[in-house]
C-alpha cells in the first residue's frame, strides 16, 4: 500500500463478509427472567456472548473494574502509543490480574477506562486550568459508568495519580451502598545515579540560572523515571493519595506506593479482587469503611507523614462524597497539632507540586 490515504489497497480488502455464524450456546434464561427482568438485563447477556464470554456462565456476579489506564503497550511493553504520563502506563496490567482472580472465582469481570491527565506536562501550559475541573468531570463520568452496569456486586477502582485517584475515590465514596475496594497504581523506581520525577521538572529553571549544562539536563530528563509505570517517587499528591486511600480503608493493608511491575505490584491486584469479592459475600458496602473514624484516620496519617497539601482539597471532597460531615479548619489544626512530628534538617517546599516536607507541613499548622 501506498502513501495515499485514499487508496484502499489490494482487491482482497472488498472481499467483506455480510453475516456471520454467531456463538454457539444458549442463554441461560428462565421464565421468571424473562417475565420479571428488564429487557437490558437480557439483551446485557446477548451483548456478553457476543463478545465471547461463555454463555452457560453468564449467571456469576458482576463486577466492575474501572480504571484510569492510558496508552497502547505491545505485549513484551515497548509503546504503540503513550499515554499522558508513566501512572497509567502499567495499570491495565493489574487490570488483567484482578479480571482472571474474578474469573477464577465464578463471578464476571467488566472494564472500564477514564484517563486522566498529567500535571507535569501541563505546567506551564494552558492545560493546567483543565488539572483540577478533570477531577470533577472524572468522578462523575466514573460514577456514570458506574450506573451503567445495571446488574454490578462491586467495583474496583484502579488509578495512581494526582487527580485521577482522587477522582476514582470520589466516585466510589458517591457509590457507597455497594462494596468496592482501591487498587494504588504503584509508583516508578528512581533511576540509579538519576534525579527523581519531583527534581527533574525544574531543569529548565535550573538551566536558566547557570546552574546546570545542556548535557546535564538533557541526561536527567531522560532518566527521572526508573520504569516505564507508576506514578512520580516523591510524596506529592499522587503519592499522599495512595497512602490516604489506605488510611481510609479502601485498599488492602500495603497496598500504596507498590514499585509498578513487579510481581508484588500484581499480587496486590489479585488479592484485592478476592477481597471484593468476600465483602460481597459478607455484605459489606463502602458505606460500612466511610466512617467519621475513617476520615480521622486519614487525617491523621496525612499528619503524621507529610504528604501533599492538595489532599487539604481532597480529603473533604471524598468526605462529601461519602455523606460524612466534611473536615473543618479547626479539624485540620486540631489533628496536626496533635500528631507528633519531628523536623528533617534542610526540608524545603518543593514549588510547583503541591508537595511539602513533614517540617514545612507542621510549621504550618503549628
Amino acid at each position: 500500500m501506498g502513501d495515499n490515504p485514499f487508496d484502499g489497497g489490494g482487491p482482497e480488502l472488498l472481499d467483506i463478509s455480510t453475516h456471520a455464524p454467531g456463538p454457539s450456546g444458549a442463554l441461560p434464561f428462565t421464565e421468571s427472567m424473562l417475565r420479571e427482568r428488564p429487557s437490558g438485563d437480557l439483551f446485557g447477556w446477548s451483548q456478553n456472548a457476543g463478545m465471547g464470554w461463555t454463555p452457560s456462565a453468564l449467571g456469576g456476579k458482576e463486577f466492575l473494574i474501572l480504571s484510569t489506564h492510558g496508552g497502547i503497550r505491545a505485549p513484551d511493553g515497548t509503546p504503540i502509543a503513550l499515554g499522558y504520563h508513566t501512572g497509567h502506563w502499567e495499570v491495565g496490567l493489574l487490570m488483567e490480574a484482578a479480571a482472571n482472580e474474578f474469573k477464577r472465582a465464578g463471578a464476571i469481570p467488566f472494564a472500564a477506562v477514564c484517563t486522566d491527565p498529567c500535571d507535569g506536562r501541563s505546567q506551564g501550559t494552558p492545560a493546567m486550568f483543565d488539572s483540577l475541573p478533570y477531577r470533577n468531570d472524572a468522578a462523575v463520568t466514573m460514577r456514570r459508568l458506574i450506573r451503567s452496569l445495571p446488574r454490578r456486586s462491586g467495583v474496583m477502582g484502579i488509578a495512581t495519580c494526582d487527580k485521577g485517584l482522587p477522582a476514582t475515590l470520589l466516585a466510589l465514596a458517591g457509590s457507597r451502598d455497594y462494596p468496592g475496594i482501591v487498587v494504588p497504581g504503584g509508583v516508578t523506581l528512581p533511576a540509579v545515579g538519576a534525579e527523581d520525577a519531583g527534581k527533574v521538572q525544574t531543569i529548565g529553571a535550573r538551566y536558566a540560572h547557570g546552574l546546570i549544562s545542556v548535557d546535564e539536563a538533557a541526561d536527567m530528563g531522560c532518566r527521572a523515571c526508573g520504569t516505564p509505570g507508576g506514578g512520580c517517587q516523591f510524596l506529592g499528591t499522587a503519592a499522599t493519595s495512595q497512602v490516604v486511600a489506605e488510611a481510609f480503608g479502601l485498599t488492602l493493608p500495603h497496598s500504596a506506593l507498590a514499585p509498578s511491575g513487579e510481581p508484588i505490584w500484581l499480587d496486590m491486584a489479585r488479592r484485592s479482587a478476592r477481597a471484593l469479592v468476600r465483602l460481597h459475600a459478607a455484605g459489606t458496602p463502602l458505606s460500612a469503611i466511610l466512617t467519621p473514624a475513617a476520615l480521622e484516620n486519614a487525617m491523621l496519617l496525612h499528619a503524621a507523614f507529610g504528604g501533599s497539601t492538595n489532599l487539604l482539597l481532597h480529603i473533604p471532597a471524598l468526605a462529601h462524597a461519602a455523606g460524612l460531615k466534611r473536615p473543618s479548619v479547626d479539624d485540620w489544626i486540631r489533628i496536626n497539632r496533635a500528631t507528633p512530628a519531628y523536623a528533617v534538617p534542610g526540608a524545603t517546599v518543593l514549588a510547583g507540586t503541591g508537595s511539602c516536607s513533614p517540617s514545612s507541613f507542621f510549621a504550618i499548622s503549628k
